[in-house]
């Protein structure tokens, strides 16, 4: 079965598993993360197969986009990478500010290619809205670099349905990246409709949860990282994610596979999703997450599945 696809109406054909790089150099968003286990991940993904590689400046403030650029120098150039990146977030006197200005997303780019070491980046988003800047604007912004070759396609993530609309105004929005997975499905209410009604792909982030469709947490798990001020990870919510998740595990089971495998297969089992981007922090993590390509659920099975985490 051919597992490669072509996202939206672009020309990027990508295997429908990629890699999401945001504990790739991401010392920002994770504690004791280690660099050159940063650039083993991103050899580990390359040596896998993976040619879709998802990073973005605040990961790291640059350092995530610094480590795959060291590997696409090693690899002697990036014809067969996919890279995906984005822009938005700026320090200001130790803060973060959010900015979709035309001036300061021409310069991010600029940067972003430095640090990548490549005259053009595949797929380009902006990452979040800055709330000052109409949508409709900032894809003329990116228009203007796809135009110029600086950028392939054009992205947007983050976004409100509102917000994507206008964005999409004149048509050029390609693809379009948010929260989406078994546990959080808010996604299926306008967005995931439209992207499919105007053929636009729809890259979910954090597909397995943050860990909690492994099936590797119990009652008793805490946590010490981005996780600990998500309420799908506190209290009540979290005993009844469990037992949901437990659920899953039983049927993974049953076809030798495991937990986030089903729940990885089942994304792609939906319209408009055309390759997912699980994060991984160690490359057995990576490994283990290329394994859901071997993985076919029937119709019944999705079904049951979405069923169970309704």
């Amino acid at each position: 079965m051919d597992q490669t696809r072509t996202l939206g109406k672009t020309d990027l054909q990508v295997k429908r598993i990629g890699f999401g790089a945001n504990a790739v150099g991401g010392h920002n968003l994770f504690p004791n993360l280690n660099d050159e286990t940063g650039r083993d991940l991103v050899r580990t993904a390359l040596d896998g197969g993976v040619n879709f590689i998802d990073t973005a400046f605040i990961y790291g403030l640059g350092r995530s986009e610094e480590l795959i650029g060291e590997i696409v120098s090693e690899r002697g150039g990036r014809d067969k990478m996919v890279i995906a990146s984005k822009g938005a977030h700026k320090e200001v006197n130790g803060d973060i500010e959010l900015d979709n200005s035309r001036e300061f997303l021409r310069g991010e780019v600029e940067k972003s290619l430095k640090r990548l070491k490549t005259d053009y980046i595949d797929l380009y988003y902006v990452h979040f809205p800055d709330d000052k800047t109409p949508m409709a604007e900032v894809a003329g912004t990116l228009k203007e670099l796809k135009d110029e070759g600086k950028i392939k396609a054009i992205g947007a993530s983050n976004l409100d349905f509102k917000q994507l609309q206008e964005f999409n105004a004149d048509g050029y929005l390609e693809v379009f990246q948010s929260e989406y997975s078994l546990i959080h499905r808010d996604a299926e209410k306008d967005l995931l409709p439209y992207c499919e009604e105007q053929g636009i792909s729809f890259i979910p982030y954090f597909p397995l949860a943050s860990g909690l469709l492994t099936g590797k947490f119990t009652k008793d798990s805490t946590f010490d990282d981005i996780r600990k001020d998500n309420p799908q990870f506190q209290g009540e919510t979290f005993i009844k994610n469990l037992e949901k998740v437990d659920k899953l595990k039983a049927l993974a089971k049953d076809k030798q596979a495991k937990t986030a495998h089903l729940a990885l297969a089942w994304l792609l089992t939906r319209p408009a999703i055309d390759a997912i981007i699980p994060g991984a922090k160690r490359p057995d993590q990576l490994k283990n997450n290329l394994r859901t390509l071997d993985i076919q659920l029937t119709d019944d099975e999705a079904e049951y599945i979405s069923g169970i985490f309704k």
